[in-house]
């Protein structure tokens, strides 16, 4: 497997869902989307916007230029058509990263100090990329989830049907 073309894929992926998800959340009401439903991150919005900050994190370890948090649970935008555009600028920051990769950095360590547990953590660069995009699917997963108990279905999900990867048999 070449792993620059696994992250170019996971980072369209990446987008594709990102507003598939954000076009079904759109149909609830902030209320809706901020009610604390007992999720990890209590609700969709607080999901989200976790997703939105975790990714800013890895990213700012992955190019060396760190961003600055509090918590890994911390508001980045209360309202949900800025979390919205700065989510789809960071899809597209995200797609561009890794159109910069090359096999050197995949092949180098990348050290950082663990928000969780304050410690040096070292790990393969692709392992850790893979992370990002594993991390980046399970909590959508949660969010999709939440959806479908309010009724709403945000459609595909599968990796598989990418656009980008369909072909047409006739």
């Amino acid at each position: 497997m070449n792993a620059i073309n696994y992250a170019r894929a996971m980072a369209s992926y990446n987008r594709w869902m990102n507003k598939r998800i954000y076009d079904a959340c759109s149909i609830l009401s902030d209320e809706e989307r901020k009610c604390d439903v007992g999720a990890f991150f209590k609700s969709i919005h607080g999901t989200l916007n976790h997703l939105l900050l975790a990714d800013r994190i890895w990213i700012g370890r992955f190019t060396g230029r760190p961003f600055g948090f509090k918590s890994l649970d911390q508001e980045l935008y209360p309202d949900f058509s800025q979390l919205r555009a700065e989510r789809e600028k960071d899809d597209n920051g995200i797609i561009a990263w890794t159109e910069s990769l090359t096999e050197d950095d995949l092949s180098r360590e990348l050290s950082y100090t663990s928000v969780v547990n304050p410690q040096l953590r070292k790990y393969p660069f692709w392992f850790a990329m893979m992370h990002f995009f594993n991390h980046q699917t399970h909590h959508r997963g949660q969010v999709t989830t939440l959806l479908s108990q309010r009724g709403i279905d945000p459609g595909v999900t599968d990796l598989i049907w990418l656009p980008e990867f369909q072909t047409t048999h006739q």
